[in-house]
């Protein structure tokens, strides 16, 4: 009876330790301000997605281009929401396997990552705001653009399709 007992209280340890780690990791480095949300340019630019019947459809955005150290480090940071029509478009200047993140980030976000000419390589949908776990592009990637969780879906964007914008020259 005993042993059971400390068995027992071995496993509330353990699985009360995981949870207590999973809240820790979720909450933002800092609390929400936003006069540390940066605000870049608008340009524009579309997502161009493909349907099943062959026809492309270019759904237009608002595009801020985070093409600096400074700007890509601060991203889409302490910003309490994000239009349907607005992203934020990283620009790492070469290909490379890209690691993107979540801290301090208070909107979920799907993650677009992109080819030197805007090509949809890889796509993260849903992104948990604060988390510092790596949302990897798993493959070289030039760019990668953040809309709102959910647009992926609402549009039917998938690998294949195009980001349209003056930085790809398209």
């Amino acid at each position: 009876m005993m042993a059971s007992l400390i068995r027992f209280s071995f496993v509330l340890i353990f699985l009360f330790a995981g949870v207590s780690v999973e809240a820790q990791f979720l909450r933002p480095h800092e609390p929400f301000d936003s006069t540390k949300a940066q605000s870049l340019e608008l340009t524009a630019g579309a997502i161009v997605t493909v349907g099943d019947d062959g026809n492309a459809v270019a759904h237009e955005f608002h595009i801020e281009l985070a093409d600096t150290d400074s700007s890509r480090s601060t991203g889409l940071m302490h910003r309490a929401e994000i239009a349907p029509d607005h992203g934020m478009l990283f620009d790492f200047k070469r290909d490379r396997i890209v690691n993107m993140w979540m801290r301090n980030t208070f909107i979920p976000l799907d993650m677009l990552f992109l080819s030197e000419d805007g090509e949809v390589m890889t796509i993260a949908e849903n992104t948990i705001p604060h988390s510092e776990k790596t949302v990897p592009s798993r493959v070289r990637v030039r760019s990668v653009l953040e809309v709102a969780a959910g647009t992926v879906q609402r549009l039917g964007v998938k690998t294949g399709d195009r980001v349209r914008h003056a930085m790809f020259d398209n």
